[in-house]
Protein backbone atom coordinates (compact mmCIF):
# COMPACT_ATOMS: atom_id res chain seq x y z
CA UNK A 1 0.00 0.00 0.00
CA UNK A 2 1.34 3.41 -0.50
CA UNK A 3 0.85 5.53 2.02
CA UNK A 4 2.24 8.53 0.06
CA UNK A 5 -0.23 8.16 -2.74
CA UNK A 6 -3.67 7.43 0.00
CA UNK A 7 -2.82 10.56 1.84
CA UNK A 8 -2.36 12.73 -1.10
CA UNK A 9 -5.70 11.39 -2.40
CA UNK A 10 -7.25 12.14 1.09
CA UNK A 11 -5.98 15.63 0.32
CA UNK A 12 -7.57 15.72 -2.84
CA UNK A 13 -10.92 15.07 -1.27
CA UNK A 14 -10.59 17.03 1.88
CA UNK A 15 -10.47 19.61 -0.94
CA UNK A 16 -13.05 19.15 -3.50
CA UNK A 17 -15.69 17.07 -1.51
CA UNK A 18 -17.35 17.19 -4.94
CA UNK A 19 -15.20 15.81 -7.40
CA UNK A 20 -15.26 11.81 -7.56
CA UNK A 21 -12.00 11.14 -8.74
CA UNK A 22 -9.79 11.20 -5.62
CA UNK A 23 -12.33 9.17 -4.14
CA UNK A 24 -12.32 6.73 -7.04
CA UNK A 25 -8.53 6.52 -6.86
CA UNK A 26 -8.85 5.88 -3.36
CA UNK A 27 -11.20 3.17 -3.66
CA UNK A 28 -8.99 1.70 -6.27
CA UNK A 29 -5.68 2.05 -3.75
CA UNK A 30 -7.42 0.42 -0.96
CA UNK A 31 -8.86 -2.48 -2.98
CA UNK A 32 -5.75 -4.21 -2.49
CA UNK A 33 -5.54 -4.06 1.17
CA UNK A 34 -8.72 -3.10 2.79
CA UNK A 35 -11.83 -4.11 1.00
CA UNK A 36 -14.49 -3.14 3.10
CA UNK A 37 -12.95 0.41 2.78
CA UNK A 38 -12.56 0.11 -0.71
CA UNK A 39 -16.52 -1.20 -0.78
CA UNK A 40 -17.25 1.65 1.46
CA UNK A 41 -15.80 4.30 -0.93
CA UNK A 42 -17.40 2.83 -4.00
CA UNK A 43 -20.55 2.67 -2.29
CA UNK A 44 -20.34 6.45 -1.79
CA UNK A 45 -19.49 7.01 -4.79
CA UNK A 46 -22.31 5.46 -6.38
CA UNK A 47 -24.32 7.33 -4.20
CA UNK A 48 -23.14 10.52 -4.90
CA UNK A 49 -22.03 10.32 -8.10
CA UNK A 50 -23.66 7.79 -9.75
CA UNK A 51 -22.68 9.13 -13.36
CA UNK A 52 -18.85 8.75 -12.74
CA UNK A 53 -19.25 5.69 -15.19
CA UNK A 54 -15.66 3.63 -13.98
CA UNK A 55 -17.16 3.06 -10.33
CA UNK A 56 -19.59 0.46 -11.81
CA UNK A 57 -17.01 -2.32 -12.96
CA UNK A 58 -14.94 -2.63 -10.05
CA UNK A 59 -17.48 -2.01 -7.81
CA UNK A 60 -19.61 -4.99 -9.35
CA UNK A 61 -16.18 -7.02 -9.49
CA UNK A 62 -15.38 -6.34 -5.77
CA UNK A 63 -19.02 -7.32 -4.18
CA UNK A 64 -18.90 -10.18 -5.66
CA UNK A 65 -15.67 -11.07 -5.06
CA UNK A 66 -16.91 -10.23 -1.44
CA UNK A 67 -19.93 -12.97 -2.05
CA UNK A 68 -22.28 -10.06 -2.03
CA UNK A 69 -23.44 -11.21 -5.92
CA UNK A 70 -26.85 -9.86 -5.24
CA UNK A 71 -25.17 -6.26 -4.94
CA UNK A 72 -22.91 -6.61 -7.41
CA UNK A 73 -25.79 -8.03 -9.79
CA UNK A 74 -26.97 -4.36 -8.78
CA UNK A 75 -24.32 -2.94 -9.57
CA UNK A 76 -23.27 -4.13 -13.03
CA UNK A 77 -27.45 -3.52 -14.10
CA UNK A 78 -27.43 0.07 -13.22
CA UNK A 79 -23.87 0.34 -14.60
CA UNK A 80 -25.36 -0.64 -18.02
CA UNK A 81 -28.69 1.34 -17.40
CA UNK A 82 -26.26 4.93 -17.11
CA UNK A 83 -24.00 3.71 -19.55
CA UNK A 84 -26.54 3.09 -21.96
CA UNK A 85 -27.94 6.43 -20.98
CA UNK A 86 -24.91 8.49 -20.65
CA UNK A 87 -24.07 6.84 -24.36
CA UNK A 88 -20.40 5.70 -22.70
CA UNK A 89 -20.15 2.69 -25.52
CA UNK A 90 -16.69 1.38 -24.22
CA UNK A 91 -17.96 1.48 -20.60
CA UNK A 92 -20.98 -0.28 -21.75
CA UNK A 93 -19.20 -3.17 -23.65
CA UNK A 94 -16.76 -3.56 -20.79
CA UNK A 95 -19.86 -3.60 -18.44
CA UNK A 96 -21.76 -6.35 -20.47
CA UNK A 97 -18.74 -8.55 -20.74
CA UNK A 98 -18.22 -8.50 -17.49
CA UNK A 99 -22.18 -9.33 -16.02
CA UNK A 100 -21.99 -11.85 -18.45
CA UNK A 101 -19.18 -13.32 -17.19
CA UNK A 102 -20.50 -12.52 -13.79
CA UNK A 103 -23.65 -14.35 -14.48
CA UNK A 104 -22.06 -17.75 -15.35
CA UNK A 105 -19.81 -17.46 -12.34
CA UNK A 106 -20.33 -19.78 -9.02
Amino acid sequence: MNTDRIRQLEKFMEDDPNDPFPKYALALEYLQTNKEKSAQLFEELLKNHSKYIGTYYHAAALFSELDDRKRAEQIYLTGIEMATQLNEAHALKELRSAYMNFQFEE
